[in-house]
């Protein structure tokens, strides 16, 4: 007879570490990056929009499981995450280029504005 209660206690621990949810508003893919200093832009990237009090912020996932998380918010677009600053330059077309270290994006000028 196996014991019992090692697996009940398994059970409860694991049901204890439920994740809550994240109130993400959108799931996108095929955004164009160029993670790591690639020299080239693919639509590899992924991008979750989450409202918050101060702006929304969005996540850009990289294809290895990387991600940046950038937070646009009336005042702009910065870095939500780490000390390197975002760098952001328009292009034509109402697309604009973030760059954060070594990672750079292509993204609408209008994502994550606010109302």
């Amino acid at each position: 007879m196996k014991p019992i209660i090692p697996i009940l206690l398994t059970t409860t621990l694991l049901a204890g570490c439920k994740a809550q949810p994240v109130a993400t508003t959108s799931e996108v893919t095929g955004i164009a990056c160029a993670p790591g200093g690639a020299a080239n832009f693919a639509p590899d990237c992924g991008l979750d929009r989450m409202p918050t009090a101060r702006g929304t912020v969005l996540v850009l996932r990289h294809p290895d499981g990387g991600f940046r998380r950038l937070l646009a918010s009336k005042d702009g677009l910065v870095a939500a995450d780490g000390a390197e600053p975002a760098k952001v330059t328009k292009l034509d077309k109402g697309m604009i280029e973030v760059a954060l270290g070594t990672n750079r994006y292509r993204l609408p000028a209008t994502l994550g504005a606010r109302p």
